[in-house]
C-alpha cells in the first residue's frame, strides 16, 4: 500500500516518560558514561586523541538533541489574519533536517514538505521549518516524527488542512544491519481536507514531486 496516496490514521499519544520527573545528569555523569563506552568499544579513553572526547560528544548532544527543550507550540503562536482571504496551500518543500534513531542513535537524515489550508490565519513560513527541526532534534522515529509535525501544526493553526511528507535515508540499515545504502523511507499525514478531498491530496503530493521548484536563489 502506497503511503503517499493511502495516507494511514495515526493516533496522537502526548510522550510521557520517566525521563520527564527524573532529575538531569549532570555534565561530569554525561561524560563519564562516555569514557564507559569508550572502553566498553576497547580503547583507553585516557590517550591523547580521546582525552577530550568525552567533553565533545557531551557538547554534541547538546546541539543534536536540542528539540527537547523547546516547545513548538510557542512558536506558532504569532501568526496573521491579514491575508487578504488567502484560503489556498500554503506549501514549503524541500526542508532538509538532521535526526537520530531512537533504536540504535544513528543519523536519520532526509528532508520534509509540509502544507496547510489556512481558515483564518498563516504563521511565518520559517516557524514551519523551526517545526520540523524542533522535532527532528530528539531521538525520532520517522513514523512519530511525521505525525507529531502535522498534529502540531493541526491543534495551534486550526486550519482546514495538513499535510506531511518525509523522505529520509536511515543510517541503523546503512552503515549496520542489513547494511543497504540508498534506501529512502517515505511517510506521511494527512489531516483535514487533505485527508478527505481527493484532489486537494493530488495536488500537494503533485507540486512536492515537480523536479526543480525550491532549487532557484531566494
Amino acid at each position: 500500500m502506497n503511503a503517499l496516496t493511502t495516507p494511514q490514521t495515526v493516533t496522537h499519544t502526548p510522550q510521557t516518560t520517566a525521563a520527564a520527573t527524573a532529575p538531569k545528569p549532570s555534565r561530569a555523569e554525561a561524560e563519564a558514561a562516555v569514557r564507559t563506552l569508550l572502553r566498553w568499544a576497547g580503547d583507553d579513553p585516557t590517550r591523547e586523541g580521546l582525552i577530550d572526547t568525552p567533553a565533545r560528544v557531551t557538547r554534541a548532544f547538546e546541539e543534536w538533541f536540542a528539540g527537547y527543550e523547546i516547545d513548538p507550540r510557542e512558536m506558532l503562536q504569532r501568526t496573521f489574519e491579514e491575508t487578504d482571504g488567502y484560503d489556498e496551500m500554503v506549501l514549503l518543500r524541500d526542508i532538509r533536517f538532521e535526526s537520530y534513531c531512537e533504536h540504535h542513535m544513528a543519523p536519520i537524515i532526509g528532508k520534509a514538505h509540509i502544507a496547510y489550508l489556512p481558515k483564518n490565519r498563516v504563521v511565518g513560513i520559517s516557524k514551519l521549518a523551526r517545526v520540523v527541526e524542533v522535532f527532528a532534534k530528539r531521538l525520532q522515529i520517522q513514523e512519530k516524527m511525521t505525525s507529531q509535525v502535522a498534529n502540531v501544526l493541526d491543534e495551534v493553526l486550526q486550519p482546514l488542512g495538513v499535510a506531511v511528507v518525509i523522505e529520509a535515508q536511515h543510517q541503523c540499515m546503512t552503515t549496520r544491519g542489513v547494511h543497504k545504502p540508498g534506501v529512502a523511507m517515505v511517510t506521511s499525514r494527512m489531516l483535514g481536507a487533505f485527508r478527505s478531498n481527493i484532489e486537494t491530496r493530488r495536488e500537494f503530493l503533485a507540486l512536492i514531486a515537480q523536479p526543480g521548484l525550491g532549487s532557484s536563489a531566494v
